[in-house]
């Protein structure tokens, strides 16, 4: 028999109290403001005229920038290299980081040094990334190229002025920059795998491959699915990093979508035909982001 006091369940439809929204609106706020708002202005931009120093007031143009946009193919070759420049540091990124989050599992000695150690380039800022591996690549006095000379196997590169050598580099660093993040995400997923499974698994016969594929890989996919996906977003997203290493050279190798964008917008001042990048940008990869998280998902749902 069913108290008399169950709680009464809001109904499909039914509106939220008032209150629920006096202790939403804080959280939200922050949202609508900061991120919501700009992105809508954004895009109202990009169907502008709007430049810089322009004494003229902004005119409404329609689909024009983004007529302009599709012959663009400096554009779309930076579009090219930002794809590249994402799946070849996500991909590496998170196999590397895997193994790392792995062994920082096991019970080690000085295992909360090395978890410490892990974290450091995570830390430090993107622009502090970027000179100490230009200091790194320097053609004279870096220490790769010192190497190679002390070893006998040459003088050395250009490493980050080479235009064959200019975006491996490049990815090498942003693959090192942010391995942490994917580590640490990884890491709070192994631990939330129960001990025992292993210990069950390891009774029944089971060895290193077969209880990481049937106990720990299972309990990581979601964590695995959501830091890839976040991953594919942030380094598509890159700025700071390239634009110090490079500057988006040499001759474009390393121009990144978002180099491009900021380069038509402040150096150029063409801010309705930048915004309008950005629009192309954030459907682009939108699609992209979707396709994967489907087939990621339904390979999930087979297994």
């Amino acid at each position: 028999m069913k108290s008399a006091t169950t709680t009464k369940r809001r109904r499909p439809g039914e509106r939220l109290d008032l209150g629920a929204w006096f202790v939403v609106l804080p959280a939200l706020l922050p949202i609508l403001i900061l991120s919501v708002g700009p992105l809508l202005y954004g895009i109202s931009l990009a169907f502008t005229d709007s430049q810089a120093g322009r004494t003229e007031p902004t005119q409404w143009i329609g689909t024009l920038n983004f007529r302009d946009l599709l012959q663009d193919t400096l554009f779309w070759e930076s579009f090219g290299i930002g794809l590249v420049w994402a799946v070849g540091v996500t991909v590496p990124q998170f196999a590397l980081a895997l193994g790392l989050a792995l062994l920082l599992d096991q019970r080690l000695r000085f295992r909360w040094l090395a978890r410490a150690l892990a974290i450091i380039p995570w830390a430090m800022p993107e622009v502090v990334v970027g000179i100490m591996w230009r200091l790194v690549y320097n053609t004279d006095a870096g220490i790769i190229n010192e190497t190679i000379r002390d070893l006998g196997l040459g003088d050395g590169r250009d490493w980050l002025t080479g235009l064959a050598t200019a975006l491996p580099a490049v990815i090498v660093v942003g693959i090192w920059a942010g391995m942490p993040q994917t580590t640490i995400a990884l890491l709070a997923g192994l631990q939330n795998t129960p001990y025992e499974l292993h210990e069950a698994a390891a009774l029944d016969g089971a060895g290193a491959w077969r209880r990481f594929r049937t106990v720990t890989w299972p309990a990581l996919r979601p964590v695995a699915l959501a830091i890839t996906a976040l991953n594919l977003i942030w380094n598509f997203n890159s700025f700071a990093l390239v634009y110090v290493l490079t500057n988006g050279g040499p001759g474009g190798r390393t121009r990144l979508p978002m180099l491009f964008a900021y380069e038509e917008a402040f150096r150029y001042g063409q801010f309705g035909y930048a915004a309008a990048m950005g629009c192309v940008m954030v459907a682009v990869i939108s699609v992209l982001l979707a396709l994967y998280l489907v087939g990621r998902l339904k390979g999930g749902d087979e297994q």
